[in-house]
């Protein structure tokens, strides 16, 4: 393991195939790493407010009041609080003055319910400030051109928050050429990430009550046309593909046992790899609540709430966030091959979306678990993401990620390759 110092700040390099020496290093590494660090006491104590106060989806007050007082307390930057009709939602920009490329990071602040931030929603938030702090810094000591932008995104966690600044024009109106973002697992470190396609719906059957026990003739029962449904689904994934996944509970049953149903209802998730298979999975899906309806004469209603696209990770963009990551602290390092580094995970995740509307990234990073070994979406979890340790995960994370924003503002050429990526990435998954 080697160290050197660049710019009086002292780098911990574990690949000496891409570290070798201070010539062969990301030109700015010196400089992210130095500054993130000198602001982690201040990066913790948001971290840790965003951690012990969690609030759900849309209703992120406090970390709202919190990252854009933040964001106001730092020089340079512009902040828009309650942005784009949602209340929660926010906009920083750092600007140079001068045209050049936008880069994006988005924060992500919602929790779940009764379990906090077992999804470690503070640390992407962290990961993104400090990734945005370090890049406006380096624009300002290099005079360059450019410009930054932090979204604040409420509701990642079913509501799509990112959707909403999609469709009310938010990318478009600061012109984002790029957008980053990261998510905490106990499993992998990787740059490339794929997420799978999401559908969220309600499925309502209409019956007619009667007695069950006097007159069940004249009745028709909704909850045996759901059971019917979620039986159908139950053998149905004997034969789905990998990767497809069915998820589903009844939420209204009937009123009491002694009556033929007249009303029976269920929320249900369907999720694929890539959104072309999700519309298969979700035709044969369909069918199976359509057999209930067909069996039992009960009226069928099926009401979209929800979906997220696949996200498509940018190849060039994961080329530089690797260069940064493996020359920085902890060990740990990202697979140059981008065939190895390259995971798929099952989650779904609205970036996907913004990675459809223009180059994006959404890193992972591993924290170490909490003491059942329990992964997102568990209270083991939250205890994990609330840790001093996770946090300095997170902040490797920024600093590679800033990597990325400075390698962009800095290198001739370089976004034109992102989005001719893009562009390739995009005729491939359509």
């Amino acid at each position: 393991m080697a160290s050197m110092v660049e710019d009086d700040f002292v780098l911990v390099c574990h690949d000496d195939a891409i570290c070798r020496s201070a010539d062969t290093s990301p030109k700015y590494i010196g400089e992210i790493d130095g500054f993130i660090d000198k602001a982690s006491d201040d990066l913790w104590d948001v971290n840790k407010q965003i951690h012990d106060n969690p609030e759900l989806g849309y209703e992120e007050h406090k970390a709202h009041a919190l990252l854009t007082s933040f964001m106001k307390s730092r020089n340079g930057w512009k902040v828009t609080t309650s942005a784009y009709g949602m209340e929660t939602a926010w906009v920083a920009v750092y600007d140079s003055g001068k045209k050049g490329p936008v880069v994006s990071f988005n924060v992500e602040m919602d929790a779940l319910p009764g379990i906090g931030h077992a999804c470690g929603h503070n640390l992407i938030a962290t990961a993104s400030l400090a990734s945005g702090l370090a890049t406006a810094e380096i624009m300002r000591r290099h005079n360059l051109k450019g410009k930054v932008v932090l979204f604040g995104t409420p509701a990642e966690e079913g509501g799509g928050g990112k959707i909403r600044l999609l469709k009310a024009g938010a990318y478009e109106d600061y012109a984002v050429d790029v957008s980053l973002i990261s998510h905490p697992g106990i499993l992998h470190n990787s740059a490339l990430v794929r997420t799978s396609a999401y559908a969220r719906f309600k499925a309502e059957y209409f019956g007619r009550q009667a007695h069950a026990a006097n007159s069940p003739w004249l009745g028709i029962n909704a909850l045996d046309a759901l059971v019917m449904a979620y039986n159908g689904l139950s053998v149905l994934r004997q034969q789905t593909m990998p990767g497809d996944i069915i998820q589903g509970h009844i939420t209204d049953g009937g009123m009491t046992p002694n009556i033929i149903h007249a009303y029976a209802a269920g929320t249900f998730v369907v999720r694929a790899n890539t959104a072309s298979q999700l519309q298969e999975l979700q035709r044969k899906v369909n069918a199976c609540f359509c057999a209930g309806a067909e069996a039992t004469g009960a009226r069928l209603e099926i009401t979209p709430v929800q979906m997220y696209a696949d996200h498509v990770p940018n190849r060039v963009l994961g080329a530089s966030y690797v260069q940064y990551w493996n020359c920085l602290n902890p060990p740990s390092l990202i697979p140059t091959n981008p065939e190895i580094g390259e995971i798929q995970e099952s989650a779904s995740t609205d970036q996907g979306d913004v990675s459809r509307a223009i180059p994006s990234l959404s890193v992972s990073f591993a924290i170490p678990p909490g003491p059942e070994g329990n992964g997102p979406h568990s209270p083991d979890f939250e205890i994990a993401a609330g840790t001093r340790e996770a946090f300095r995960r997170c902040l490797r994370t920024g600093k590679a990620l800033a990597g990325i924003a400075v390698d962009v503002l800095t290198t001739q050429g370089l976004l034109s390759e992102v989005k001719e990526q893009w562009k390739r990435d995009m005729a491939a998954s359509n």
